[in-house]
């Protein structure tokens, strides 16, 4: 037990948290919105990984982690309107639509990253860190001498990310267009009858689901990995979904559930550092078995709108 109470094993179980759960929290942010708006966004899991791929092939050729960023929300943004025009216009099955997505997003990126780089298979360097001054030399939370850093020693993403978590939930609670998002799940007729388009507010709630899913699928593949593998995302896509579900509209919600997840996901590196040797089966389980424990405890508990994957006719009963 002492082992695991030293500093290095807390900083290495922090640290992986934060690298494992900040994806985690992108896509379960843009997912939490979309459901707000009525959108079950099954299709995460292959957004992400459409991300993570066309992140990765940018920041390799333009040599800049920032661009990659950028495209692996593009590309969030640009499959996210498949789920727009299909779901949101044509009032197509959500779910099919989503698993169809995620399923095209496995092959695709499998064959034509295969096809582009089956020899050299590359890799990229370590993203630059910003390093807090006095507060990145704190021990445990510090991470100044970490290889993966800590609280105050993160990628600059890291730190944009957490404020638009702010931000988005300023904008869910405070503003009309949140007022408009949460309507158009719980009372899309309502929001109708306002004169507000329950089409255009689903369909924007849509896009930034898939752009966040995009950045976090970057996210993985440029910061985490530092590379791109087939079926990368491992289930991520999924759990989000469960988080954004758990969250009950409280971006808050989706940055600690995500922090929690990601120490789930991260535990057997800073187990290895206390010299605990653990199976890689139970590892890869132990995500999994999280989020079926969280659902048994607090899934009752959890807020669902009445309108969640119910497509929207004008004048419709």
């Amino acid at each position: 037990m002492s082992d695991l109470l030293t500093n290095e094993f807390l900083t290495a179980l922090i640290a992986g948290g934060i690298l494992a759960g900040i994806p985690l929290m992108f896509a379960a942010l843009g997912e939490m919105v979309s459901e707000r708006a009525g959108v079950l966004n099954i299709g995460l899991e292959g957004m992400m990984l459409f991300g993570a791929y066309s992140g990765f092939v940018v920041a390799y050729h333009a040599g800049s982690t920032w661009l990659g960023f950028l495209a692996g929300a593009a590309t969030g943004i640009t499959i996210s309107l498949i789920m727009v025009v299909l779901c949101v216009r044509l009032n197509l099955d959500q779910i099919v639509i989503g698993i169809a997505i995620t399923l095209v997003a496995e092959g695709l990126t499998t064959l034509i990253f295969d096809s582009q780089f089956a020899e050299s298979r590359p890799s990229l360097g370590a993203t630059d860190r910003v390093s807090i001054p006095g507060l990145s030399d704190v021990p445990v939370v510090g991470g100044a001498d970490s290889s993966n850093g800590s609280v105050f020693s993160q990628p600059l993403i890291v730190y944009l990310g957490l404020g638009l978590v702010a931000f988005t939930a300023w904008v869910m609670r405070r503003t009309h267009i949140g007022l408009n998002v949460r309507s158009s799940g719980d009372r899309p007729a309502a929001l109708d009858a306002a004169g507000v388009s329950v089409v255009a507010t689903r369909a924007w709630a849509t896009i930034f689901a898939g752009a966040m899913a995009g950045l976090g699928g970057a996210y993985l593949s440029i910061v985490v990995a530092g590379l791109f593998e087939r079926f990368m995302t491992q289930g991520r896509g999924y759990i989000a979904i469960v988080l954004a579900m758990l969250a009950r509209g409280r971006p808050l919600w989706v940055l600690i559930g995500s922090f929690i997840f990601g120490i789930s996901l991260s535990i057997s590196d800073a187990l290895q550092i206390a010299g605990v040797n653990i199976s890689t089966d139970l590892v890869f389980m132990l995500p999994f078995l999280v989020v079926m424990l969280v659902l048994l405890m607090v899934g009752r508990r959890s807020y669902l709108p009445p309108a969640l994957g119910l497509p929207y006719t004008r004048g419709a009963r």
